[in-house]
């Protein structure tokens, strides 16, 4: 075999001198990202970041706080004999109780709750007026939330609109 490199006789090999081989792109990017993940990996954990609730959810919440109180300006003038809100202030309560499951509330800290009697102004008209006025809120709500809820917010708001109609003028 003497002298036959791959097909080459000895006196056609030549020695190339040795350059440094360079590193493509490619390659230092992989390194430096792999050098990265071990470096932020040995270190010690940072805490979570404290959650910040979604837009979506800012406007659920606001919608829950808006209901409960209707109700309770319902509830007012119901104790006070205008026994013919119920069905009014039953569908409320239902709205609210779906606008319950579609977010996680935070307990809130104990504080006292305002007793249905101190709510300002329970009068009809009022009512007429926060109906009117919650069923023309309902479509600028609708660009920013989820389809599912979009339906649900404009379904309440057809049903604020109606109330707003249907509520009689005096009992």
């Amino acid at each position: 075999m003497g002298g036959f490199l791959v097909g080459l006789p000895h006196r056609h090999w030549r020695s190339k001198p040795v350059r440094p081989r360079h590193l493509s792109r490619r390659t230092l990017l992989a390194g430096g990202a792999a050098a990265l993940t071990a470096c932020s990996a040995s270190g010690p954990a940072e805490p979570p970041a404290r959650a910040t609730d979604s837009p979506e959810t800012l406007l659920l919440k606001e919608l829950i706080a808006e209901k409960e109180r209707t109700i309770a300006l319902y509830a007012s003038l119901i104790d006070g004999g205008k026994g013919k809100l119920v069905p009014f202030r039953d569908r409320h309560q239902a709205h609210l109780n779906e606008l319950r499951k579609h977010v996680t509330l935070t307990p809130a800290p104990s504080s006292p709750k305002p007793s249905p009697s101190v709510t300002p102004k329970a009068s009809l008209s009022r009512l007429r007026e926060v109906e009117r006025k919650a069923a023309a809120r309902r479509p600028r709500q609708l660009a920013a939330v989820s389809p599912g809820l979009a339906q649900l917010i404009a379904s309440i708001g057809a049903c604020e609109a109606a109330h707003a109609l249907a509520l009689p003028r005096s009992l």
